[in-house]
């Protein structure tokens, strides 16, 4: 019995290590898109418009911002795919279903919104332009933050816009893990190769989930790039960001075309790295 259970923490640190590379190698490689779609839901901006932008800032400028999402994804990883190993090993037994598999995903998002939601804040105050003069750098920020009162320093400050982030973070957990392996299982049956299917796997799931999810990202990231002004209920705010868009849906998905290449290869390269891996380790056991 206390065999198992040390091999079952070993098991989960091991996934959490594996979590947390894939994420890291993801991140960093589609940074720039990540950006580009940033300019385009703050400003509502065409593709060409922001990918010009970027680059009338320069290249010192254009990865400004990489450490916190670098840091919160390798954390990410870390915590979505170490928490959702340790939690479908309580919640199923020998017969995993749709439903274990969506309820722990589901928690594993929520534990991980509650955790980088900060750096997500300060990723997405970084990143717009508007902020360069006042807030040139993370420790400006956090300066910032830290003179607030304690209640302001959770509201104001660090997790602003925490209420949309556990939706859309629990959402799309339990979306990405309930199909993650039914796609790919599916695909291997076909004698497709393994990490072909783990790609397509991964991609299909980071296109749907953040198609889905794009409006309440779009919300997220505007509010969370205001700082100093009085809190707002989430309803008022989105009322102000639909008016914002002109009530169009279609100037809302502005960077749907991104959106859905970001999460093609973020996820595709996350998901087919981690399953090597993971088949790695359990290979060399």
């Amino acid at each position: 019995m206390q065999q198992d259970s040390e091999d079952s923490v070993a098991d989960s640190l091991k996934n959490c290590g594996i979590g947390a590379t894939s994420s890291c190698l993801a991140t960093f490689l589609t940074f720039p898109i990540h950006k580009t779609i940033f300019r385009q839901q703050i400003h509502g901006f065409i593709i060409r418009k922001a990918v010009t932008q970027l680059c009338q800032e320069g290249l010192i400028k254009f990865y400004r911002g990489i450490l916190p999402p670098l840091l919160a994804k390798t954390i990410q990883g870390t915590l979505l795919f170490g928490a959702y190993d340790s939690l479908i090993r309580n919640i199923s037994t020998e017969d995993t279903r749709l439903y274990h598999r969506c309820i722990a995903g589901s928690l594993s998002g929520i534990i991980e919104a509650l955790v980088l939601t900060p750096f997500e804040r300060v990723q997405n105050i970084l990143q717009d332009h508007r902020k360069d003069v006042k807030f040139p750098n993370t420790h400006s920020i956090l300066k910032e933050f830290n003179s607030y009162s304690f209640k302001n320093k959770l509201q104001l400050g660090y997790y602003r816009g925490f209420l949309p982030i556990l939706l859309r973070n629990g959402t799309g957990s339990a979306l990405y893990f309930s199909f993650k392996d039914p796609i790919k299982n599916l695909f291997l049956d076909q004698g497709v190769p393994s990490g072909i299917s783990a790609f397509v796997s991964g991609s299909f799931n980071g296109m749907m989930v953040c198609f889905i999810l794009y409006p309440l990202s779009a919300v997220i990231a505007n509010m969370q790039s205001h700082i100093g002004e009085k809190k707002m209920s989430l309803w008022n705010f989105i009322a102000k960001f639909w008016v914002s868009r002109a009530r169009s849906l279609l100037y809302i998905y502005r960077g749907g075309s991104l959106v859905i290449l970001r999460s093609c290869i973020t996820w595709g390269i996350t998901t087919t790295i981690y399953e090597f891996l993971k088949a790695s380790h359990f290979s060399e056991n």
